[in-house]
């Protein structure tokens, strides 16, 4: 299991696939209390003083550690869910627990 280095170059729908292809897991990424365009950069919709910057992900990082990384690096408010994106996934199992649930 690779890690995924994720930038704020990336665009919505790459952070989506790559999370889907290595680990199952649906993303829903938000842009305030919408749902972000697959089509922006996570830089484009990133809120406030956002430090930016890399962040790398493993199938054993925590959902909750997932989330809040992305939301102190990017300030974006992101959700996982399971692979058919029908429940969230419990902040406390890994990535990889997450796309088998």
């Amino acid at each position: 299991m690779a890690d995924i280095k994720i930038s704020g170059r990336m665009a919505v729908k790459t952070l989506k696939k790559q999370l889907k292809d290595a680990y199952g897991v649906t993303v829903r990424v938000y842009n305030g209390v919408k749902f972000a365009d697959d089509d922006a950069t996570l830089a484009s919709i990133r809120k406030g003083d956002a430090k930016g910057g890399e962040v790398s992900v493993n199938g054993h990082t925590l959902v909750g550690n997932f989330e809040k990384s992305i939301l102190e690096n990017y300030g974006i408010k992101i959700q996982i869910a399971n692979g058919a994106d029908t429940k969230l996934s419990d902040n406390k199992i890994s990535l990889s627990a997450a796309g088998k649930e």
